[in-house]
């Protein structure tokens, strides 16, 4: 459900890019010093705007050393480095990453999930003990999630989506740290951009996967709301991509008004890019090539 919220590359600008990017190895740098090596394999896109984002907002300037990495030893790249922003988006990744796995395992019961979830055990268990009210809270809402799932007793995307977007809604405005401003309304103004954007994200996930769960017989949310006629998975996005595109298009309009609000004091020429051209990118790719995009969640072009 992760590694759809990221820039338009074709319309950063250089300096943008490479800041983006100092963000992402960052985020990598940040498991390595304060989590462990092996969780490096979860980080996701998603949580280098989380970082971007919350550090937009945060009064202490970003740190940038020139380094080299494990995956790119031949070549020096800026990274930011001891930023609250990064350590906490790298806890958040891990954090989302280990209580779906430990919900898998519950829901069900593979061999690969249960390995995987006693692999990062003892690595979640390093998160900083402060953060543990919001792994409370991912660790809830995703038990709920998979409850709807499971007995599909909901009835519309609303009621489906609403524990992953409180989830990303209380993510941003539990940050721990300080932040420009920060009052009640800031930490509001956050929770509701995270709440549009975790719509959002299970929106197109699931617009993503559609097609793959309806050859599979597997369960999806629009396919259970929508297709009581068993359509086809073509005839079925034709019938509904109206009403689709306009839920999900005002999610990622709901969201760069949000943004907005925000008293921004760095990088916000990368934050529009993403919330104005990069979720809409995704939109479009999702919906037009839905067999092709499955590989790119993350964004490998990036």
């Amino acid at each position: 459900m992760f590694g759809y919220v990221t820039p338009l590359k074709s319309e950063l600008k250089i300096k943008d890019y490479v800041k983006f990017r100092s963000y992402y190895c960052g985020l990598c740098m940040s498991f390595k010093k304060n989590i462990g090596n092996l969780p490096r394999l979860t980080l996701n896109y998603d949580m280098a705007f989380l970082a971007v984002l919350l550090d937009s907002i945060s009064e202490k300037e970003a740190s940038i050393e020139i380094k080299r990495c494990l995956p790119h030893p031949l070549e020096k790249k800026p990274i930011i480095v001891n930023n609250d922003a990064i350590d906490y988006a790298a806890a958040m990744n891990l954090s989302l990453y280990y209580f779906k796995v430990k919900d898998d395992v519950q829901d069900d019961n593979k061999l690969k999930s249960k390995i995987i979830e006693k692999i990062l055990n003892p690595y979640e268990k390093k998160i900083n003990k402060s953060l543990r009210k919001i792994s409370s809270i991912i660790e809830k809402n995703l038990n709920e999630l998979a409850n709807f799932e499971k007995n599909k007793n909901f009835s519309n995307i609303d009621e489906i989506s609403h524990p992953f977007s409180n989830i990303v809604g209380n993510i941003l405005k539990e940050y721990p740290y300080p932040l420009i401003d920060d009052s009640e309304i800031l930490r509001n103004n956050l929770y509701n951009l995270g709440y549009t954007l975790g719509k959002w994200i299970y929106l197109i996930d699931a617009v993503d996967d559609l097609k793959n769960d309806i050859e599979n017989n597997k369960f999806n949310p629009i396919n259970f709301l929508f297709n009581k006629d068993n359509k086809s998975y073509e005839d079925l996005l034709t019938s509904i991509k109206d009403r689709l595109e306009f839920t999900i298009l005002n999610c990622a309009y709901n969201s760069n008004e949000m943004l907005l609000k925000l008293p921004l004091k760095r990088n916000i020429d990368i934050l529009k890019n993403i919330l104005e051209l990069g979720m809409m990118d995704k939109y479009i790719m999702v919906t037009s090539k839905p067999c092709e995009n499955k590989g790119r969640k993350n964004n490998e072009s990036i």
